[in-house]
C-alpha cells in the first residue's frame, strides 16, 4: 500500500472507531509506531483535523466526514437495490431514510453512469410479500432494543406433537432481528424458557415496552439460528416426483439432503418432532418419515384424524 492510500485508509479508520491508538494503527497496517507519527502529521497539515490525547489515541473533530465519493456502477446499484429493498421491510421511519438517501446517492451521480444505474435498477426488483404487515411492530422492537428494555407480549406459537396451540404470554430481553425468508424474527431472551429464543413478529401480539431494562451479553452475536438445542435428529424419504418442489421449498430446520434411490433423502435436527408435523404433511403421500419413530406415530395419528374429519364430512352430507 503506497502511502497515499494508507493515508486515505488511516482517516477511514477513524472515521469508524472514536479512537484509535498509535499501537493498532500500527498493527493494522504493518508498520512502526515512528510511520504512524510522521503519518499523523501530515493528515494535520492537509487539514484534516486530528486530535491526539496522551495515552489514549488519536480520534477526528465530532463531525467530520470525507468528501463526497465517486461510485462505479455496481456499487451505486447495490446501494440502491439495498435500499429499495429497507423500503420494502422496514417501517416508515426507515423507509423514509432509504428513499431519500437513494435519491441522494442518484443526485450525485454522473449523468452517463445515472443513466446505466437507472437502467439496471428498472431491471432488478425485490418484491416483499407482507413486509410490511408488522411495520408498527418492528418500530417497537428496534426502539426495545436501543433502549435496552424488555418487551411483554402475547405470543402464537404453532402447535407441536399434535397439540393445539395456544397464545402465552410472554416477557423477553430483546437483543436483535433477523429477517429470515421473507419473515422478520425476534432473537430475544425469553424469561418463561430461560434461554435465547426466536419469536416471529407476525405471530407477537399486544407489544408493550416495559420500563424494566437488561444488559445484552457481550459475547451475544447474532446469528440466524443456533442448532445446539436442536437434539432430535428428523430422516425422511421425498419420492422422485416430489423432490424437485422439496429443493426449491426446504424446510427452515433442514441441515442436509442427498440423492437416494428413492428420491430425495432429508435430514433435520429439531428440538421437538411437532416442529416439522406440518411441512412434512404438505408433501402429502410423497413423502415417507425413516426416524425418529416417535414422528412416525405423530403423522399416522394425524392422517388417521384426517381420514375421520372426511368421514364424518361424508356422512353428514
Amino acid at each position: 500500500m503506497n502511502r497515499t492510500d494508507r493515508l486515505l485508509a488511516i482517516v477511514l479508520e477513524l472515521q469508524a472507531r472514536r479512537r484509535v491508538r498509535a499501537e493498532d494503527l500500527a498493527a493494522t497496517f504493518e508498520i512502526s509506531r515512528r510511520t504512524i507519527y510522521r503519518d499523523m502529521l501530515a493528515l494535520a497539515e492537509s487539514g484534516v483535523p486530528v486530535v491526539s490525547i496522551p495515552g489514549q489515541g488519536y480520534s477526528l473533530v465530532e463531525g467530520y466526514f470525507l468528501p463526497p465519493l465517486t461510485f462505479t456502477s455496481d456499487e451505486a446499484i447495490m446501494l440502491l437495490l439495498g435500499s429499495d429493498f429497507v423500503a420494502q421491510n422496514f417501517d416508515a421511519q426507515y423507509r423514509s431514510a432509504a428513499q431519500s438517501a437513494a435519491h441522494k446517492i442518484v443526485a450525485v451521480l454522473p449523468e452517463p453512469l445515472r443513466r446505466e444505474v437507472e437502467y439496471l435498477q428498472s431491471s432488478i426488483r425485490f418484491i416483499a410479500i407482507n413486509g410490511l404487515s408488522a411495520a408498527e411492530t418492528l418500530q417497537q422492537l428496534r426502539r426495545a432494543i436501543i433502549q435496552h428494555r424488555t418487551l411483554r407480549f402475547r405470543y402464537h406459537a404453532r402447535p407441536r406433537d399434535g397439540r393445539p396451540s395456544a397464545a402465552s404470554l410472554r416477557e423477553a430481553d430483546p437483543y436483535g432481528l433477523v429477517h429470515i425468508g421473507g419473515a422478520w424474527m425476534l432473537i430475544a431472551y425469553c424469561h418463561l424458557r430461560h434461554e435465547n429464543r426466536h419469536f416471529r413478529l407476525d405471530r407477537m401480539e399486544e407489544v408493550v415496552i416495559l420500563d424494566q431494562g437488561f444488559t445484552r451479553p457481550p459475547d451475544f452475536k447474532m446469528q440466524p439460528g443456533s442448532q445446539a438445542d436442536r437434539t432430535v435428529v428428523v430422516r425422511a424419504l421425498i419420492d422422485h416426483e416430489t423432490a424437485r418442489w422439496v429443493r426449491e421449498a426446504p424446510s427452515f430446520f433442514q441441515v442436509a439432503q442427498e440423492d437416494h434411490p428413492d428420491g430425495l433423502l432429508v435430514t433435520l435436527r429439531v428440538r421437538q418432532p411437532g416442529e416439522v408435523l406440518n411441512w412434512l404433511l404438505s408433501w402429502g403421500a410423497h413423502v415417507r418419515v425413516l426416524e425418529p419413530e416417535s414422528l412416525r406415530e405423530l403423522i399416522a395419528r394425524e392422517a388417521q384424524a384426517l381420514l375421520e374429519n372426511h368421514r364424518r364430512e361424508e356422512s353428514a352430507d
